[in-house]
């Protein structure tokens, strides 16, 4: 690791998921906007790192913690997954209280974009976050991780893609009226639960007549099969890593990336150490060569048009010479260093998100 250095000029990243605005609304900031735009934050981002890193921008989660509102007063909970043979399974938080804090999150990336003075932005389209990478403006896509927070005759997603939203993951690791997420368990296949409901797959169609982006990271492997069968969407995983190489029950097993192969749609390489290590362990000694193994691996299976990244800033332990968004340089550099041609730096970097996007939008 000692040869690897960030390039002095490194690519722009799009990434497909950070788990800032939980971080924000954890903080009890006053002002939580201003916390990431001025910095230094607590956590893995804010605007200065953001510009230090190249991260050109990404999905932004609206996620609810399983302790909902209790979270906020307790201390922080490290899960074990020092082991192997580890299980963690999440409560549902209420729908009155994740809709609450769902919307306290979305207003703090509506803030973000009126305090930025221009620097950072919402999209809706591809188009716009091109016109954001020109400008160098961060673009930031309003995404939500479980839908705990919609009704069952899905009244709110017109209210909320009024306002922005564009992406939509309708399961986190937990149980609500959609399905069955998948829990975190090693080892073990993703084969656990019940999948979508009635409800999920209602849902499911109603975001294909959107054009909203369905999230399959967090959903048990019947529920991705589900999805498979009835979306006319690209399958995306926006920040999950490849069960042959971690099985982790997160992780996408060989055959979920053939079905995604054939949908030409994408995997976003997942950072946290849990999700990248053959032991599982969210460990300290793991390296962004651990990240690399992923890419390498997921390029082999879905081909170089479909992969790229999705950290979970904000959101996981990351390796630690990694450390926060400020370390992408040395991701990219990594896989310079592996052989990885600028063209195909390009695609993973920021080019395939682009596209699978364009392909889910109608662009």
């Amino acid at each position: 690791m000692q040869s690897l250095r960030p390039d002095a000029v490194s690519l722009p990243v799009f990434d497909g998921h950070n788990d800032l605005l939980m971080r924000l609304w954890l903080s009890h900031q006053d002002d939580p906007a201003s916390a990431f735009l001025n910095g230094p934050a607590a956590g893995q981002m804010d605007l200065p790192r953001v510009r230090q890193g190249g991260f050109a921008g990404g999905l932004f989660a609206a996620y609810v913690p399983s302790a909902g509102s209790a979270a906020r007063n307790a201390p922080a909970v490290k899960k074990n997954r020092a082991v192997p043979g580890y299980e963690e399974i999440e409560p549902t938080p209420c729908r009155e209280e994740a809709l609450e804090i769902t919307l306290s999150m979305i207003a703090t990336l509506l803030r973000i974009e009126q305090q930025s003075a221009g620097a950072a932005r919402i999209c809706r389209t591809a188009a716009d976050i091109r016109q954001c990478m020109r400008e160098g403006a961060i673009a930031m896509v309003m995404h939500i991780e479980g839908a705990e927070a919609l009704d069952e005759d899905l009244a709110l997603l017109d209210v909320l893609y009024a306002a922005g939203l564009r992406t939509l993951g309708p399961l986190w690791s937990r149980p609500n009226i959609f399905g069955d997420g998948v829990p975190f368990r090693f080892p073990s296949s993703p084969d656990i639960g019940n999948g979508l409901t009635e409800a999920g797959l209602r849902l499911i169609r109603a975001c294909n007549a959107k054009r909203i982006m369905i999230d399959l990271s967090h959903m048990d492997e019947k529920g991705f099969w589900q999805t498979a069968e009835i979306s006319n969407a690209p399958l995306v995983a926006s920040h999950s890593n490849a069960h042959a190489l971690c099985p982790q029950s997160r992780n996408l097993t060989d055959r979920q990336l053939a079905a995604i192969r054939e949908t030409h749609g994408f995997v976003g390489v997942n950072f946290g150490t849990s999700f990248l290590r053959s032991d599982g362990k969210k460990a300290a000694d793991a390296t962004v060569l651990e990240i690399v193994r992923h890419v390498d691996y997921l390029i082999e299976k879905v081909g170089e048009d479909n992969v790229g990244f999705g950290s979970d800033f904000d959101g996981t332990t990351l390796p630690p010479d990694i450390k926060d968004v400020a370390g992408l340089p040395l991701l990219v550099s990594a896989l310079r260093e592996r052989g990885y041609s600028h063209s195909l730096l390009e695609k993973v970097c920021y080019g395939n998100w682009l596209r699978v996007l364009e392909a889910t939008w109608g662009e």
